[in-house]
């Protein structure tokens, strides 16, 4: 029987330093030798070095007896998508159709394999998207707020940062040689996406105007401009955000009286178009009319700040294109480069949405990422690209009463009134009120009147600043709640929904999908795409060190990265 590799003490694991890999990747199903973790001091007594070494213990275990290798790899995230999400957007989508809409699949529900995922943050129980992304692309939970960085940097402390830095996956397929990508509907600075690319102690440092003067005398850079000296290659980036790639002097090209936010006077994306081959686009004719034949690096910046909601995009001034229209793109791109690629695809307005207390708009944002995925695979082959899908975190959307089968999904609950009766009519509560099936634990729907709206139902947008007590709750009979911009009650008022510190589902198909089960860390993730990748697991073990069977085991040093230049691929 082969012997545990045994490490006593997470120094020791450390001690490994910048080891080579000490073997290649085993025969299909080979028995590997099971990864000892050491016994640590909980709660907190994780460290950086800790958490990926029993992440990747946790997926090589998972990985036992499997032997899927993918050339590509994409992660859907749908951002604030919790469990309820799912099923709520999955009636709704059905009851567009005309059917009852329990019944209904999104378009990811049909993958065969589904696992858990646990999003506590090493500083919070309920986590937020910078930490929780940083996760998923790094292989190790860190701090709230933080981007791409492990815990041993304190949130806005920019002193700690050097040599803290966690490579992400986008940095280690690049630097692997494969094709790279990033697509989101959030701006492209925001937390998930920019977890990415981006290595920040605080996620809101977008520009260089959001930095406090201490930030920039310590000698962080902020977001936009990390993107832009990215320095490994990267294919192409689609989203929102464009007024932190702007100065504050130049009027944006599609919003009149808006400028763009830098207050060093650089203008990012003429940056960006110094690179050989470089397109710039802000809107959806100028992504359609790409030469398809061009081989040089895109970026798409569609809007000021965030890209619009699905339900507003087609009264877009300048055009937009959809979620699904750009992973099209992304992936044909993509595609056409000779070894293998790594995407992300970031529906970032379903966390929007619920932070407004506006359930019509997370539902319909998660039907459109259900789009998008439908587009991927119809696009790719089960066989050699690994699709996952998952959230970095919930919300406290709720799901609730007993309401009859076909139900709208956003209207009042009704339900029968005697088990021999057809008949269905509204359910009240002891104030004799109807109530909707789809409630928030907190937000800006809280029934008490605010500076902005008066006592009862409320509508999109809604942020309160100071609210009354409300008297009862609102009387929602003549209220149209399946209207999109109907507010779901709340039951604590605040002025941006909350998240919710509850598990999350993650769905995969193609090569290494049957290691997606049970209940995994987040970090864990990172884990499972990068040993179902052959060029990343070596990139891994060139920059860190890897077990006889080849499976990376230590945190590894992005500087040793760095010496990739766009030029070598």
């Amino acid at each position: 029987m082969e012997n545990a590799i045994r490490i006593g003490a997470v120094a020791a694991v450390a001690a490994l330093g910048l080891a080579g890999c000490l073997g290649t990747r085993p025969p299909a199903r080979a028995q590997a030798a099971a990864i000892e973790v050491p016994a640590i001091a909980r709660p907190g007594g994780e460290t950086p070095e800790w958490w990926f070494r029993a992440g990747a213990a946790a997926a090589q275990r998972a990985r036992a007896g499997t032997a899927g290798q993918a050339r590509n790899l994409i992660v859907f995230l749908g951002d604030g998508m919790s469990i309820g999400t799912i099923a709520a957007a999955r009636i709704l989508e059905g009851q567009r159709r005309g059917d009852s809409g329990e019944e209904n699949r999104l378009s990811f529900e049909d993958f065969p394999y589904t696992a858990l995922s646990r999003t506590y943050e090493t500083d919070q129980q309920t986590p937020d998207s910078a930490g929780t992304m940083s996760a998923i692309m790094t292989g190790v939970k860190t701090r709230a707020g933080v981007i791409g960085v492990t815990q041993r940097v304190p949130r806005g402390d920019c002193a700690a940062l050097a040599g803290n830095e966690a490579a992400s996956l986008l940095e280690l397929a690049a630097a692997a040689g494969m094709a790279t990508g990033i697509v989101t509907t959030a701006r492209l600075t925001h937390a998930t996406p920019a977890a990415t690319y981006g290595h920040q102690p605080d996620r809101h440092w977008e520009h260089d105007g959001a930095m406090p003067a201490s930030a920039h005398a310590q000698g962080c850079i902020d977001l936009a401009r990390q993107f832009v000296a990215f320095p490994f290659p990267l294919d192409l980036a689609l989203g929102g955000g464009r007024a932190r790639f702007l100065p504050a002097t130049q009027p944006d090209p599609e919003r009149p009286g808006t400028t763009g936010l830098r207050r060093d006077g650089r203008d990012l994306v003429a940056e960006w178009l110094r690179r050989p081959g470089a397109v710039y686009v802000w809107n959806a004719d100028q992504l359609a009319a790409i030469d398809p034949a061009a081989a040089g690096p895109v970026l798409g910046l569609f809007e000021p700040g965030h890209m619009n909601y699905q339900h507003q995009r087609a009264r877009d001034a300048g055009g937009e294109p959809g979620l699904a229209e750009m992973t099209r793109v992304a992936i044909e791109r993509l595609a056409r480069k000779p070894h293998g690629y790594f995407l992300m695809v970031e529906a970032g307005r379903i966390d929007h949405a619920h932070h407004a207390g506006n359930a019509f708009r997370a539902l319909d944002e998660t039907i459109a990422l259900s789009d998008a995925v439908r587009t991927a695979v119809a696009m790719t082959d089960a066989a050699d690209t690994l699709i996952l899908v998952t959230a970095d975190h919930a919300h406290t959307m709720s799901f609730v009463g007993y309401p009859v089968r076909g139900n709208p999904i956003l209207g009042l609950v009704r339900g029968v009134a005697h088990e021999d009766d057809n008949e269905s009519g509204p359910v009240l509560d002891l104030l004799g009120r109807p109530y909707t099936t789809l409630g928030y634990a907190n937000g800006p729907g809280y029934a008490g009147a605010s500076q902005a709206q008066g006592a009862g139902a409320k509508r999109f947008p809604h942020a309160p600043r100071t609210v009354e007590p409300a008297v009862g709750r609102p009387d929602l009979a003549a209220i149209d709640t399946t209207d999109p911009d109907y507010l779901q009650e709340a039951l604590l008022p605040l002025a941006s929904e909350s998240h919710s510190g509850e598990d999350v589902a993650v769905f995969a198909r193609g090569p290494g999908a049957e290691a997606v089960r049970g209940s995994l860390e987040q970090n864990v993730l990172f884990h499972l795409l990068a040993q179902a990748s052959e060029p990343i697991r070596r990139t891994l073990c060139r920059i860190g060190s890897c077990t006889a069977q080849g499976v990376p085991v230590h945190l590894p040093d992005r500087r040793r990265l760095l010496p990739v230049t766009r030029g070598e691929r």
